[in-house]
């Protein structure tokens, strides 16, 4: 099979770029690929709270519920400022835009790298949090783990190589099924609580356990902001639908707002509805079981529903990674049309995907999987650190945003870089909820680095900064080419004289220097072999060979190099240095002959002196190195 017919096999048959809006999402399609992290993040969301609680003792657990419904007013306020976003930021980008429109170039910079750190770690989080609960189900399979993460991430990175529709086909049912499960357990679990139905009543397990220490005051009020923190995981993927909105079919904004309003619903329903069953059965997190396990088997026993939500739990953590396979290669592509990234990050593939962008953030999720030996606990606080970076300043160029409409009058608009802004009734309480948002993302991100640094946070800490200096130093690079090929005061009479001068390096006479040879004659009248003779023999025989071809040999003049060592590169470049330096003004053409195979595997026995010669002269300024293929 031939590497393009099991690349077919692979991800499918090209797509045409006029099939493009055929294979945007629906709005069925569209919650199951980007609602299924904030949907997912309930498998730990709880338990993230819980496991901060559990500090001030057993008895502090009852303030898990106050807490998830502070987290779930908050994720009310951040969808509210989304939702504005995609309104007026209608082509993507999120955070990425509205701060780059309204807080300037390096806000925007800070934003994209916490975002890009975000997606990252979504996959390593999801998968890991994932494989977590197959092996609560399957605890033989623990010592596997990062095994399973990377061949899970591979399967993923797979499916969204086959493109937006097929991979949003693929993974709707297991986000469905998660939900439903879980709105079981919920149910059944408020049934028996309220004893409603004749159903069996639940009995709360009582663990009492001790505080670690003593805390009061200052120290309890910060253990509670530290659980609220930890909460705010379930904020977690609520930026994907405003990066992604064309994305979505057409009308591609309204589209998307209603996806988010349902994921938003959906979302927080299951997470209040756990962490009330979690308080009210004094459930407590423990190593070896979630507490969406222990949840699950105390409604419902250790029957098929608790294997359904087991199963699905499982992959829909899996598959919440998806949501960051949709957002770092397009936010990348974003980036790199404006110069910040690589140029070829905004190529899309025959399936209408940002290819490399997907192929670039296996590669990262992977390497993090293996350095946090796939345990999403530990990767939870460096996870939360971008979200809250992002979600402060997108809420903070909102409120500037808002600022821009309230100063201007009825029916006049403003077209800015990345929008249109026109007056809006109600600006002011628009503006007040998107402050709100910004200040309590601002206290909980400085929360996290404050208690989450020395765990691992200062990771995040350094990353984000070390990526906008390599942002800012892929665009200077950029703008420096701009400039040297610049043609404002150019003329033609500066450039250098072409093919005035060829050099055809040779190690032996046959068809392929022959052909190279008459090939060289075509561009010019000055025409060298250079060959590197290591020994009389060699010399002799190239000789011989030379003068049995006078008809193309005869006007090329033949310089033979005496060389006593084996690197027989040095002395050839050194020779091809020595013609530049002679002819500055002048540019060196030096004709490559190369054979090409038939099989692409022979290729590794071919060619590889050619190959290091072609690289060592790339940085070479006035030469020219020319490939004349001889087929064999």
């Amino acid at each position: 099979m031939q590497v393009s017919q099991f690349k077919r096999f692979l991800i499918g048959v090209p797509i045409p770029t006029s099939h493009d809006v055929h294979e945007r999402l629906d709005k069925v399609r569209g919650l199951a690929i980007f609602a299924s992290d904030p949907i997912s993040s309930n498998a730990y969301a709880t338990e993230a709270i819980m496991s901060i609680l559990i500090l001030l003792g057993s008895g502090a657990l009852k303030m898990t519920l106050p807490l998830a419904l502070g987290v779930a007013a908050l994720v009310l306020i951040v969808v509210f400022s989304y939702i504005q976003t995609i309104l007026h930021y209608p082509q993507g980008g999120g955070a990425y835009f509205v701060t780059k429109d309204n807080l300037g170039t390096l806000p925007s910079l800070v934003a994209a790298a916490a975002l890009l750190t975000d997606y990252i770690l979504t996959v390593a989080v999801s998968v890991s949090a994932g494989i977590r609960a197959l092996t609560s189900a399957f605890p033989q399979l623990h010592e596997q783990r990062v095994t399973l993460a990377v061949v899970i991430i591979l399967l993923i990175t797979w499916a969204n190589l086959r493109g937006i529709r097929e991979s949003g086909t693929i993974f709707a049912v297991p986000t469905y099924a998660f939900v439903v499960g879980v709105l079981l357990v919920v149910g059944v679990g408020l049934v028996r609580y309220a004893g409603l139905l004749g159903a069996a009543p639940l009995t709360p397990t009582h663990h009492a356990l001790a505080p670690t220490g003593a805390f009061s005051g200052f120290a309890h009020t910060w253990i509670l902001l530290r659980a609220f923190a930890a909460g705010t995981t379930a904020l977690t993927g609520i930026e994907a639908i405003s990066d992604g909105v064309q994305a979505f079919k057409p009308p591609e904004s309204k589209n998307a707002v209603q996806t988010m309003v349902a994921m938003a619903v959906v979302a927080m329903s299951l997470f209040i509805g756990i962490s009330f069953l979690a308080t009210r059965l004094q459930l407590m997190p423990a190593a070896d079981e979630s507490i969406l396990s222990q949840l699950t088997r105390t409604v419902a026993g250790s029957g098929p529903l608790y294997y359904w939500v087991q199963l699905f739990t499982m992959l829909i953590l899996v598959l919440a990674a998806n949501t960051a396979y949709q957002d770092f290669p397009r936010l990348s592509a974003f980036l790199a049309r404006d110069g910040f990234l690589p140029r070829w990050m905004q190529s899309r593939g025959d399936r209408l995907v940002f290819s490399t962008g997907i192929f670039v953030l296996a590669f990262l999720a992977c390497a993090v999987v293996v350095i946090f030996d796939a345990n999403e606990i530990h990767m939870l606080p460096l996870y939360a650190l971008g979200v809250m970076t992002s979600f402060t300043l997108s809420q903070a160029g909102m409120v500037r945003l808002m600022g821009k409409v309230a100063k201007l009058p009825p029916g006049q608009e403003i077209r800015t870089s990345a929008t249109t802004i026109r007056y809006e009734s109600g600006w002011w309480w628009k503006r007040m909820v998107s402050a709100a948002g910004s200040m309590v993302t601002f206290v909980v991100l400085v929360v996290l680095v404050a208690t989450k640094f020395v765990e691992g946070a200062w990771l995040i800490v350094l990353a984000i900064p070390l990526i906008i200096w390599l942002f800012i130093a892929i665009r200077r690079h950029y703008d420096e080419i701009a400039r040297t090929l610049s043609t404002r005061d150019f003329s033609s009479s500066d450039m250098a004289e072409v093919a005035d001068i060829v050099v055809v390096p040779i190690a032996d006479v046959h068809r392929g220097t022959l052909l190279a040879l008459q090939y060289a004659q075509r561009l010019s009248q000055h025409v060298y072999a250079v060959s590197v003779v290591t020994s009389e023999e060699n010399k002799e025989r190239l000789e011989r060979r030379w003068r049995r071809f006078p008809e193309i040999t005869g006007q090329v003049e033949l310089v033979q190099l005496r060389y006593d060592f084996r690197d027989i590169l040095t002395p050839l470049v050194d020779h091809i240095e020595q013609v530049v330096h002679r002819h500055p003004a002048k540019l060196v053409t030096i004709v490559v002959p190369e054979f090409v195979p038939t099989s692409t595997i022979a290729h590794l026995l071919h060619n590889q002196t050619a190959n290091m010669l072609r690289f060592r002269l790339r940085a070479h300024p006035g030469v020219v190195v020319i490939d004349v293929p001889f087929h064999v």
